[in-house]
């Protein structure tokens, strides 16, 4: 059988090597490899390259900000394409006339569509741990400053006595495209471009499980009752930490009731559909995947 293509954000684009973190020296080790890529990012922003197609703007250990950079600046990402790739989140007092010609700090969203598939993963799975961060600086125990450990990737309390140890957050949510056997079930948002509509999804909430969470989020949003459903694929989504746990399922056919989170939700048939009777979500997006599994089920 032939593997499923991984969802866009997603995929085997960097080896980990996690049994790395573990190692004292793993910082040392890293700037004294030349082959050695470090990923700069500034707040939310990452350095790409500006023509199109846009692509990250890697630096070397000799760049200026590199050997300036405080120790706890720095994340172990793994290694892409062969060479051992690390994260730096500069601060403010960095001006842009250190950067390379050409390059700038770019917001991931509005360029993920031309992005190299690899290099999106890689940025998003930057972002999402940059972001975490800069929201986990201090203990929420005690409220003392964090300090950095295993590569970057927790974040412990400086306080001998509270030692409070922080991994990154991840936001589960569902989003499911519901059918009726012969329409699919989809809904647009007041803020989305105009005739854009898309499956439905929602935060998974404490105490609930995936198949909870299908059920109450399709009921408040649209009043149809699920009958069943069946998990597809998942998607990273680093706006700013979720995981779009991806099902397609089947619903009672009936009268859509709208919630207060969408503006309008319809039954469209797959002619509808196919016809353009609304925009679909963006291609990279695990919900234009659902719609286009239901569509190709039946030609």
């Amino acid at each position: 059988m032939k593997p499923a293509r991984p969802n866009f954000f997603s995929g085997a684009y960097v080896e980990r090597r996690t049994e790395i973190r573990e190692q004292a020296d793993w910082l040392e080790r890293a700037l004294a490899d030349p082959h050695t890529q470090f990923l700069l990012a500034r707040g939310t922003g990452q350095l790409l390259h500006g023509a199109e197609p846009a692509r990250i703007a890697f630096v070397s250990g000799r760049h200026p900000a590199v050997a300036a950079a405080e120790p706890e600046r720095f994340v172990l990402l793994g290694w892409f394409r062969q060479r051992r790739c690390l994260l730096l989140t500069l601060g403010p007092e960095w001006p842009d006339v250190d950067l390379p010609a050409g390059t700038a700090f770019q917001e991931l969203r509005p360029l993920a569509p031309q992005l190299d598939a690899e290099e999106a993963g890689l940025l998003a799975y930057a972002r999402a741990l940059s972001i975490w961060r800069a929201r986990q600086r201090f203990c929420g125990v005690c409220g003392a400053p964090t300090v950095p450990a295993r590569a970057g990737h927790s974040m412990v309390c400086a306080d001998a006595q509270c030692a409070q140890e922080y991994f990154p957050r991840l936001d589960p949510a569902i989003i499911v495209l519901v059918t009726d056997g012969e329409r699919a079930l989809l809904g647009r948002q007041s803020g989305w471009p105009p005739g854009r509509y898309s499956t439905i999804a929602g935060f998974v909430e404490p105490g609930e499980s995936l198949e909870d969470a299908v059920q109450r989020e399709v009921m408040e949003e649209t009043g149809v009752q699920v009958l069943s459903c069946r998990y597809e694929s998942s998607q990273p989504w680093p706006f700013p930490a979720s995981l779009m746990v991806g099902f397609q399922a089947l619903g009672a056919p009936g009268v859509v009731r709208v919630g207060r989170e969408l503006e309008d939700a319809r039954w469209l048939s797959r002619e509808a559909v196919r016809a353009g009777e609304v925009q679909l979500p963006p291609p990279h997006s695990i919900s234009r995947r659902l719609i286009e599994s239901w569509l190709g089920a039946h030609p």
